[in-house]
């Protein structure tokens, strides 16, 4: 079952989390087979949510964290709902993209998979993304590298090695 680390401090989560490029989503919409659809798993407040509902006639965002989802940011084409991840409302076959920006390691993977096979159209995208750290200056980054590893890094839950290793060591079932 997916955690809920998020709740507590969700007005300032949605404050400073860093956002997405709008050039991701268009990427991405080029690759579906239509845009009538789009799931955006673990959508805390909405910020990939807002970019997907740009290009698709419904959105369907879910998080397991009913503060997150007070925070949402409201787009008429967007229906936040608290579900989780490995179990959503959304028909079979239903989505032209699934989504899930730096939360996938917080999913049971082979429920969420089995859930993406279940409401994926033939032809759909999955789309796990993320960030990284601020990279800057070689002085700024070694501040930054402390910061992170040695100061913070020991209260980290175990999950965040997913993204520490930019999801390339995350089990992906699917065509990449």
């Amino acid at each position: 079952m997916a955690k809920d680390n998020f709740s507590e401090q969700s007005k300032e989560y949605a404050r400073f989390r860093p956002g997405y490029p709008a050039g991701l989503v268009e990427c991405l919409t080029q690759l579906c087979p239509g845009r009538s659809l789009a799931w955006d798993c673990g959508a805390g407040n909405g910020q990939f949510a807002v970019l997907l509902a740009e290009k698709f006639a419904h959105v369907h965002a879910t998080d397991i964290s009913p503060r997150q989802l007070e925070q949402a940011i409201p787009r008429p084409n967007i229906r936040y709902a608290e579900e989780p991840a490995e179990r959503c409302s959304l028909p079979d076959q239903s989505c032209d993209l699934i989504t899930v920006a730096q939360a996938i390691h917080w999913f049971d993977f082979d429920r969420f998979y089995a859930e993406v096979r279940r409401v994926a159209r033939p032809g759909a995208v999955i789309a796990a993304v993320g960030y990284a750290l601020f990279r800057s200056t070689p002085l700024l980054n070694r501040v930054i590298d402390r910061f992170y590893t040695d100061i913070v890094g020991p209260y980290w839950d175990p999950e965040r090695r997913w993204v520490d290793e930019h999801y390339k060591t995350i089990p992906f079932p699917f065509q990449e």
